[in-house]
């Protein structure tokens, strides 16, 4: 299932391309794309994992970059 999310704070395309490759070795996500333009996450994963995923990437985006949050 596609999830679409807003990234706030993320200020550069290199950041989002870091982002984008450490969440997609999250595991149960199925396709990962971040638009640092649109400062828009869409990923897919199975329904009934979504909320774990969702809390596994806030995770990693806290790691990777402190400053950026995820609006779901």
């Amino acid at each position: 299932m596609k999830n679409t999310g807003k990234l706030k704070g993320l200020d550069c395309a290199n950041c989002a391309a870091k982002l984008e490759e450490a969440i997609q070795k999250i595991e149960g996500i199925e396709k990962v794309s971040i638009s640092f333009m649109a400062q828009k996450l869409v990923f897919e994963c199975k329904e009934e994992e979504k909320e774990a995923i969702i809390e596994k990437i806030k995770k990693v985006i806290k790691k990777e970059e402190p400053d950026v949050k995820l609006e779901m």
